[in-house]
């Protein structure tokens, strides 16, 4: 605790009466602090008992930045109406920007570090999603405490691609808008920009972009919603909502166009990965040591959803998920590799449940195969499948499944000589068609 908040706190532990009882008062200011609730007014909950305080502290930023637009959602009005007339708003309304003081702030340089000098990407990707909500909700409001809110919940993640290494000794900046709607569907557009060490502006300062996309539902109903209209004004937004608009036609065809040609060819494939998997399994002694079976790169992680871990609406917060998903799969590339794997990308992410407060969660990991197109960049592809179990019940649902692309840092491969990335075989027929769909998939031509 900073001690000059201890002087002016008569409830810090320099000011208790009582030898034998401490108490814990919290370290964040609370947004309400300024004024005296009257009487009808005393059982507010504060913004700072809010979620978003136990994630991060740029994610406690966003949601007391939204506190003057979630106040209503705290305690709606019952029976309240839904939004009659739509509004028609600009990407500009909605556009926020976040800055991370890494260069003057120790403390929270020290947060985001993780051992290597550079930015943990998984409070990254939680700040990201914190930040598409608080824009999804510039959005969506109709600045009118008579009716309802909506109910906006993160539908899935476009891929996410690191473009250059993000140092935490420099100044970071993630900025974000609205790009397109839909009937109740948004999709807003993040990039994390980040200029070099020397302040060099000859280079693109885009480290990261990544699209998400949030879907609106009734608060009271859990239908489907509909959301302000979008009007983009420069040429830059125009495009960008002319792309998403061409994306989200094209995708049900994208799907169909693509299914005849991963069956071209496919038993020959199929039998060609089943063919190593089948010497480890029949004859380990001759089986090649630069291979090794999918079922043998798996690691596992099991938690009980805390309250901690939910968002606004009282679920397990997207970002949450997202960063816990991250450090299992950059462990499991780690224990494979023998070596620090250097983080690339993160495919489409689609949030198939929601997960609650008290639900079982279990995490299972594997490397599903590697590539050696590049030796220089040898990548490792891993997959997470996040389980909502429920034991009393004898169940168990997948709520996300993530897969992310690895390599190895060049200066930690040039201290192992002959270094090589195995190549992960298949030991059933059902791993084997996994692994083919994910080829296909990350092959598959974008629009």
């Amino acid at each position: 605790m900073d001690p000059s908040s201890m002087e002016s706190n008569p409830n810090s532990i320099s000011a208790i009466s009582s030898p034998t009882a401490i108490p814990i008062v919290s370290t964040l200011a609370s947004p309400f602090d300024a004024f005296s609730p009257s009487a009808g007014d005393s059982a507010r909950k504060p913004i700072s008992l809010w979620p978003g305080m136990y994630h991060s502290p740029v994610t406690n930023a966003l949601w007391e930045t939204r506190s003057r637009i979630f106040e209503r959602l705290l305690d709606p009005p019952k029976d309240a109406p839904p939004q009659s007339e739509l509004l028609v708003k600009t990407p500009s309304q909605s556009r926020t920007s976040i800055l991370y003081g890494f260069s003057s702030d120790y403390i929270l340089r020290e947060q985001y570090r993780d051992p290597w000098n550079e930015v943990r990407i998984g409070k990254l990707l939680e700040d990201l999603d914190a930040l598409a909500g608080t824009i999804s909700v510039k959005h969506c409001s109709d600045d009118d405490c008579t009716t309802r809110p909506l109910l906006l919940v993160t539908a899935s993640v476009d891929k996410i691609v690191l473009k250059k290494p993000i140092s935490v000794d420099v100044d970071l900046k993630i900025v974000g808008s609205v790009i397109w709607v839909g009937n109740s569907s948004i999709e807003i557009q993040l990039e994390v920009i980040q200029l070099s060490k020397d302040n060099s502006d000859d280079t693109d300062p885009v480290a990261l972009s990544a699209n998400f996309i949030f879907v609106a539902r009734d608060s009271k109903t859990g239908k489907a919603a509909p959301v302000n209209r979008l009007s983009p004004e420069t040429e830059r937004e125009k495009s960008l909502f002319e792309e998403a608009e061409t994306k989200n036609k094209l995708k049900k065809r994208k799907r169909v166009a693509n299914r005849g040609e991963i069956e071209n060819g496919q038993e020959k494939r199929l039998e060609a990965l089943l063919s190593e998997g089948r010497i480890f399994c029949d004859m380990p002694a001759l089986a090649d040591r630069d291979s090794i079976l999918l079922r043998d790169t798996r690691l596992e992680n099991s938690l009980i959803c805390q309250p901690q871990q939910r968002n606004i609406h009282g679920r397990i917060f997207g970002g949450f998920l997202m960063h816990r998903a991250f450090e299992l799969a950059f462990s499991t590339a780690y224990v494979f590799a023998g070596l620090v794997p250097f983080f690339l990308e993160v495919d489409h992410v689609d949030f198939l449940r929601p997960v609650d407060v008290g639900d079982f969660l279990r995490l299972n990991s594997c490397v599903l195969y590697t590539e050696h197109g590049h030796p220089d960049q040898p990548l490792i592809n891993v997959e997470v499948v996040a389980h909502v179990t429920r034991p009393e019940l004898r169940s168990s649902e997948v709520s996300n499944t993530f897969y992310f692309t690895f390599s190895v840092r060049p200066e930690a491969k040039a201290m192992k000589d002959g270094f090589r990335i195995r190549k992960v075989v298949p030991a059933t027929e059902e791993e084997a068609h996994h692994i083919l769909e994910r080829m296909d998939a990350e092959n598959m031509p974008a629009f």
